[in-house]
C-alpha cells in the first residue's frame, strides 16, 4: 500500500507532456515564425513538432533539456515543409508587395519621434525574420540557438547533433551571408 501512494505521489510531482510542452510554446512559437516565415505558417509547424513529440512523450519528458529537444523537432519540420514548398512552381514575385510594405514606415505614425505602439519593434522583428529566410535552415537554427537564445557553440551543436566545427563552420557562414544581404540592401536603398 506504501508502494502505491509514493508512485502515485511521484506522477503527481512529475509534470506530464502536455505541462511541459505548453510552457514551453511562447518560446517556440517565436523561433518557429523565424524559421517558417509566418505566424500562419509557425502555428503548423509547432503542432506537426507536437504530434511529432506526443507519439513518444517519454523521450521528450526525460531529456535533460525539453526546450532543445522540442526545438529539434521544430527545426525538423520547418526544414521538411521548406523542402516540401521548394517543389511547388512560385506564379509570381512578390517585389511590388515587399516594396509598398517597406515603405508603409515613414507614415505618420512614425513621424512623431515617440512611442509608436511597438511598430518599430515588430518591424525589427519581420526583417529578422526576412533575413534568416536566406539562411539554410541549419544555418537559421545555429543563428537562433547561439545568437538569439545564448547557447554556446557547443551546446547549439550538441542539440542539432553535428559536430562542434560544424556548427562554428554553419554559424560564420550564415553571419557572412547576413552581413553581405545587409550591405547589400544599404547599397540598394543609397542608390534610391
Amino acid at each position: 500500500m506504501a508502494d502505491a501512494t509514493s508512485s502515485s505521489a511521484s506522477s503527481a510531482a512529475s509534470p506530464t507532456f502536455d505541462e511541459v510542452f505548453c510552457g514551453l510554446l511562447p518560446r517556440l512559437y517565436r523561433r518557429a515564425v523565424m524559421l517558417a516565415g509566418s505566424r500562419q505558417s509557425a502555428e503548423d509547424v509547432v503542432h506537426e513538432a507536437y504530434l511529432r513529440l506526443a507519439a513518444r512523450p517519454q523521450r521528450f519528458l526525460a531529456h535533460p533539456e525539453p526546450y532543445a529537444y522540442a526545438f529539434t523537432a521544430v527545426l525538423n519540420v520547418a526544414r521538411d515543409a521548406y523542402r516540401k514548398d521548394r517543389r511547388q512552381v512560385l506564379v509570381d514575385g512578390m517585389d511590388g508587395v515587399e516594396d509598398a510594405g517597406a515603405g508603409g514606415g515613414a507614415g505618420p505614425g512614425g513621424a512623431g519621434g515617440g512611442w509608436d505602439g511597438g511598430v518599430e519593434r515588430r518591424q525589427a522583428e519581420i526583417e529578422a525574420v526576412r533575413l534568416l529566410g536566406k539562411l539554410s535552415h541549419r544555418q537559421a537554427g545555429i543563428v537562433i540557438l547561439v545568437d538569439l537564445d545564448g547557447y554556446t557553440i557547443d551546446q547549439a551543436a550538441k542539440i542539432m547533433k553535428v559536430h562542434r566545427g560544424t556548427a562554428a563552420r554553419h554559424r560564420a557562414r550564415a553571419l557572412d551571408r547576413l552581413r553581405a544581404y545587409l550591405v547589400e540592401s544599404e547599397h540598394g536603398q543609397a542608390g534610391r
